[in-house]
């Protein structure tokens, strides 16, 4: 049985492609789960954003799935067609990751 994920990629600045990716699939698995396996398995570049194992920084994996703006860590990954995109309301960094600090708290260098 196959999952097959419909990825947006690409970075801030060019047109983001879509490319597809059949993954494993077993009852109860989440999407998180399958972006996991393809980073693992298929593509390392792969970008997405999580930290299911720091209780304190959880909503990392927001994105959209299939449309509707969902957590991959329990969106469930479906024997089917998903299509996965950043939040379209979010600078995008690249792949599935848009910036989620609020601009005061991001990192700002100073050249000085």
């Amino acid at each position: 049985m196959k999952a097959r994920l419909h990825v947006q990629r690409g970075g801030g600045g060019g047109k983001p492609q879509v490319e597809v990716f059949e993954v494993p699939f077993e009852p109860g698995q989440s999407v998180l789960d399958g972006l996991r396996w393809i980073r693992a398995h298929r593509d390392p570049a792969l970008a997405f954003r999580y930290s299911c194992i720091n209780a304190n920084a959880c909503k990392e994996c927001m994105m959209e799935i299939d449309g509707k703006v969902v957590y991959a860590c329990t969106a469930r990954l479906a024997e089917a067609d998903m299509h996965l995109a950043p939040l379209g309301n979010k600078t995008l960094v690249r792949d599935l990751v848009s910036e989620i600090a609020p601009p005061d708290e991001r990192l700002v260098r100073d050249d000085d």
